[in-house]
């Protein structure tokens, strides 16, 4: 259910930030996107006690926020200039196989972490996956191949940087908070890239906000921010870092079918290619491998 719902929720996001930034710039509009959320968010956890508790792994936090949210969430944004949404999207499918290599150079040195300071997270990566993985990135390959013009080169890197941040933001979750309350962490993480955008945003108010862009903001901000992240921390609790980030898989199938649909994105030769391998890597990701949790739970 976890991974169906984060499925359609981060499937909608490149809608709205194509529409958004017809009239924010990309660091406005992650500044409009993360302070509602915190401003709702911050106060239920300090009510619950959850602020404190997560200020003790403080430089974990702000390495989680800047990988995970200030970084990527700037750079999609400024790719979606120039590029569509259901490009962009696509392109993100890349995540899962950048987990698997992540989550492989790092296993080792997690293992050497005190055990009784957190639960250890080891991914069995079978042929199965592994193939799903391989299948839907050469999707991924086939798309950029095909659709990037010498022009959009430079918005190609900065969504090759979002994938990497996508997928090292999970393991510092599971490996260095997954210990900590997930609303704290979350509530946390996205007041401070709010109060990191906030001199730029506030000093480069547009001078008119149209009520699409109005909308989009909200819908990023509520349903693909606060709601979102707290059930990716269960899904990453659940399956592990790895395997919880297939679900970029599927969301770009949804962000495809949204960009095509709502927006009038053409149906290029690359995404008519490239949509099915990253369908049919999906099925396979998904059906195999398990994650299996070592350590000391918290009693």
């Amino acid at each position: 259910m976890l991974f169906a719902a984060l499925s359609v929720i981060w499937g909608i996001p490149y809608l709205l930030i194509k529409v958004a930034v017809r009239d924010l710039s990309p660091a406005t509009l992650v500044f409009a996107r993360t302070a509602p959320a915190a401003l709702a968010l911050v106060p239920l956890a300090w009510h619950r006690g959850q602020v404190r508790a997560v200020l003790v792994r403080w430089r974990w936090l702000v390495a989680y926020s800047v990988v995970e949210i200030a970084a990527p969430w700037l750079l999609l944004s400024t790719a979606e200039e120039r590029l569509t949404s259901s490009f962009s999207a696509l392109l993100v499918a890349s995540v899962p196989l950048v987990g698997v290599v992540l989550s492989g150079v790092f296993r080792r040195e997690a293992e050497n972490v005190d055990q009784r300071a957190r639960r250890v997270v080891t991914e069995h990566l079978g042929a199965k996956r592994l193939a799903g993985l391989g299948v839907g990135l050469s999707g991924v390959a086939v798309l950029a191949g095909i659709d990037v013009r010498g022009s959009n080169l430079l918005s190609l890197v900065e969504v090759a940087v979002v994938a990497v941040g996508y997928a090292g933001g999970p393991l510092i979750l599971s490996r260095r908070l997954s210990d900590l309350p997930g609303l704290g962490v979350v509530s946390v993480s996205v007041a401070l890239t709010a109060v990191l955008y906030a001199p730029w945003a506030l000093t480069h108010l547009p001078h008119h906000v149209s009520a699409e862009v109005g909308l989009s903001v909200a819908g990023l901000s509520v349903l693909c921010t606060a709601v979102a992240f707290l059930a990716f921390f269960a899904l990453v609790t659940e399956v592990g870092p790895v395997r919880a980030t297939v679900v970029t898989y599927i969301n770009p199938a949804i962000a495809l079918l949204l960009g095509v649909s709502v927006l009038g994105e053409p149906f290029t030769l690359g995404l008519g290619l490239g949509f099915p391998l990253v369908l049919a890597g999906s099925v396979l990701a998904t059906g195999g491998g398990r994650a299996e949790l070592e350590g000391t739970a918290a009693s």
